[in-house]
């Protein structure tokens, strides 16, 4: 996050690189800085003659260069931006001769998402040295909550643990939903709010009491009533509860219980660095480990491996709301 408010400060005082390079897993930040560049580097009369937008699949390297060499029109300089820059994988290597001698009034920007330039590569070395190459990374799950916070703190917000984590187990880690979500809130909450699970359900749509957080805690704590309502929510609910989803969050939390059973040190500090949780949610693993036992979490991920095989339709001619049912009074008894 420093990285890409360092490179938006440099543009927005003029210091431009000649070629940006945006690449990687998580395309949040290529939109972020390659939008800001076509927002905002040219004023909107110099736009129509100086501006370009291309995409890889219908460009080649050639015409790209071609471009990048012609000079502004009653410009200072000329942005010319390649989104989908993926598609030109098999060539991209040809940018290298245009990067060791870049025309200085032009801002060539390429968006190139879910893959990466070799480092080893001389187009990569040649780039770094003369334009600016950035590497989006995808965030781990379980950085996501964190990511969230920031973001709402840097727009004068603040929220709740279990509110965050609802937002990561129904939206996942892909960050461009989570912001429109949070736009969405923030559009309708006053500044200095703490958004809590009441917000989330009211505004975007997610249960505060039917959700895979709550299903997760029911199970910790073995509360078998409250487990099966949830299911059952599910069931009438399947598109907005998918097996998959659930199968797999369980997976994370029985996986990090085995490791908390693991762990000599059960502080709470100690917990929360490396189950990789928030440290509001270790109470809820050090009541889980009283109900399940080492070897009956192990017993657990095998059933969950074997639900989710299941779910895929292999060895088994069941529905998903039948899956769940009997993967969870497996668990629970």
């Amino acid at each position: 996050m420093n990285e890409i408010k360092s490179i938006i400060s440099d543009i927005k005082e003029g210091n431009l690189k000649p070629i940006y390079f945006l690449m990687g897993e998580e395309p949040y930040y290529i939109d972020k800085i390659s939008d800001y560049i076509e927002e905002n580097v040219l004023e909107e009369s110099e736009k129509g003659f100086n501006q370009v937008v291309m995409y890889g699949r219908d460009v080649s390297m050639e015409e790209i260069v071609s471009s990048a060499k012609r000079f502004p029109m009653m410009a200072e300089r000329q942005v010319i931006i390649v989104k989908e820059a993926q598609d030109l994988s098999r060539t991209i290597d040809k940018i290298e001769a245009y990067a060791a001698n870049p025309q200085p009034t032009t801002v060539l920007v390429f968006n190139y998402k879910y893959k990466k330039l070799d480092k080893r590569k001389k187009s990569y070395k040649t780039i770094a040295k003369n334009g600016l190459i950035y590497e989006s990374k995808k965030l781990y799950e379980n950085q996501v909550a964190d990511w969230i916070r920031k973001v709402l703190g840097g727009k004068k917000y603040n929220i709740e643990p279990k509110a965050s984590q609802m937002l990561v187990e129904f939206l996942g880690t892909d960050l461009s939903k989570i912001s429109n979500e949070l736009d969405k809130l923030i559009s309708v909450l006053p500044k200095e709010t703490i958004i809590t699970d009441k917000h989330i359900e009211e505004n975007i749509g997610i249960s505060k009491d039917f959700n895979n957080f709550e299903l997760r805690k029911a199970v910790g704590q073995k509360d078998v009533v409250k487990a099966n309502r949830i299911i059952n929510y599910f069931a009438q609910n399947p598109k907005n509860n998918p097996l998959v989803m659930t199968i797999s969050l369980l997976n994370s939390f029985f996986t990090q219980l085995l490791m908390y059973h693991g762990l000599q040190d059960k502080s709470k500090a100690s917990v929360a660095k490396n189950l990789g949780v928030n440290p509001y949610f270790v109470d809820d693993y050090s009541s889980a480990a009283r109900n399940y036992p080492m070897r009956k979490v192990s017993q657990i991920i095998a059933l969950l491996r074997e639900a989710d095989v299941k779910s895929k339709g292999v060895g088994a001619n069941q529905s998903h709301a039948d899956i769940l049912k009997e993967l969870l009074f497996k668990i629970l008894h």
